[in-house]
Parts: structure tokens; sequence; C-alpha cells
């Protein structure tokens, strides 16, 4: 029997990130092969996983809370984290101009990008009124969910 887990962290990951951005707060997975166990919870995301072998007994893994992704924010700045782990985009189809550059007003609503996951365009919203004052990572880059898209200076 093996004790490896068929989906990398980064599978966890992204399936975490997809559900936080649905109404639900758990998904249990079964397959012949293993169970995932993923909640939301107060701390964040947890997952619980087993495999079972050829004659059902089963290898269990400890829960953890799913990992946000940090970056050093300067002080009074807010980063625009990325909803979703995938492709990021500046601009919404190639050859257009970008949604927003450094210096730029934007309000909550304010879509400043794309991530492209899973075939799917997921807009990303400024998520408050402000400046932007810089922009952290480049076009067409794979980014992890929660990592620092863009920072903000609030008015």
């Amino acid at each position: 029997m093996t004790t490896d887990l068929p989906l990398t962290p980064e599978d966890v990951n992204e399936i975490t990130a997809i559900l936080d951005g649905s109404h639900f707060d758990r998904l249990d997975l079964k397959t012949s092969r293993l169970r995932l166990r993923v909640e939301r919870s107060a701390g964040g995301w947890t997952q619980a996983w087993s495999m079972e072998d050829d004659v059902g007994s089963v290898a269990t893994a400890e829960p953890f809370a799913a990992a946000a992704v940090d970056a050093d924010i300067p002080v009074g700045q807010v980063a625009v984290p990325a909803p979703l782990p995938g492709t990021f985009y500046r601009a919404p189809q190639p050859g257009a101009p970008p949604f927003v550059e450094v210096g730029a007003k934007v309000g909550p609503d304010t879509v400043v990008g794309i991530v492209e996951t899973m075939k799917l365009m997921n807009p990303v919203h400024a998520g408050q009124s402000g400046t932007i004052t810089a922009i952290c990572i480049d076009n067409a880059t794979m980014v992890d969910g929660g990592a620092v898209l863009m920072l903000v200076q609030p008015d």
C-alpha cells in the first residue's frame, strides 16, 4: 500500500480557493482510491484525507490549515489578492490595454485584472477605493490563490 496522496498540496489549495468563491463550507470527496474532506473553519480551511488499500484498510493524514500567501505590504497600503490560483492577466484580451496602471484611481468594484482558473475567467476587483501604487505580478503569470497582485493606497 502506498501512503502518498494522489493529489498535491497545490491541488488541495486550488480546491479550497475555488470553495472560497462559493457559498459552500464543506467538500467531502470519495473515490475508490481516496477520500478528501475540506472544511471552512474560523481559522481558514482545513483538510483531511485518507487512502484505502486493496483490503480496505485506511492510511490517514492529519488535518492542517490551508496556507495563506504572505507578502510584505507597506504600512498604510492594502493588497489586492488573487481570488483563486491560476494565470493572472492585466488586460481583458491579448493586445488590449491593461485594466489599470500604477496611479489609477479605483473603487471597490473596479476590475483590476483577471485570473484564469480551469478555463474560467475570474475578475479581480480592487476591493476598496484608492490609488494603485504597485503592480506586483507580471501579465500572464501563474499565481497562487491569495498572492498579492497589486497594492492600493486607500483614500
